[in-house]
């Protein structure tokens, strides 16, 4: 009798474990959800900002078309994507033509000193900061997740419920890792 007790206590244990385990796991995978809903935030507003941007540079710089359909381009690529991985692709588009915008903007010293070019950049700069702070906190919660789903009791309990490793991280372009040039 003393046997089935503690084989009964064992089992208790074991099952109140993973029950946890798998608490523990949906509620990682929940976090994803809601720090990925904060990057697209975040990246909706720059993409409801980029319009009004456009056009004061547009003012200033009508011929350079190719970097205005590289901006509109992106933004439609945005609005185009359904899933997470397309967004993540759509996002570096984007900031790669923002980018391109600002520089085409640095060739007009009277519209650096336009108070809608001004306030419009200082929106977008903050914007930007927001981003950068969203996306460290969604990598975050994809790395503590994929943790979690791969190491052990967490990979059984993962497997049994089907969930897998998040891969989407989002990552610096290329380009990005290149040290500025400065010169005077």
């Amino acid at each position: 009798m003393k046997a089935l007790w503690t084989v009964l206590g064992i089992a208790f244990v074991v099952v109140l474990l993973a029950i946890s385990g798998y608490n523990g796991i949906v509620t990682k995978h929940e976090t994803i959800t809601a720090k990925w809903a904060q990057v697209e935030n975040q990246l909706q507003r720059r993409n409801d900002l980029i319009p009004n941007l456009v056009n004061t540079v547009k003012g200033y710089a009508g011929h350079e078309k190719t970097v205005f359909e590289e901006v509109t381009n992106a933004r439609s690529q945005w609005a185009r994507a359904g899933s997470v991985d397309d967004k993540v692709k759509a996002a570096g588009a984007m900031d790669s033509a923002v980018a391109r915008l600002l520089l085409v903007a640095e060739n007009y010293p009277t519209l650096k000193a336009d108070q809608t070019f001004l306030q419009l950049q200082d929106e977008l700069a903050g914007t930007e900061n927001r981003i950068a702070v969203e996306r460290m906190r969604y990598n975050d919660a994809v790395r503590d997740y994929n943790v979690t789903v791969r190491v052990f009791p967490g990979n059984i309990i993962a497997g049994m419920f089907g969930y897998k490793p998040a891969t989407e991280y989002f990552k610096a372009e290329e380009n990005a890792k290149a040290v500025p040039k400065v010169e005077f």
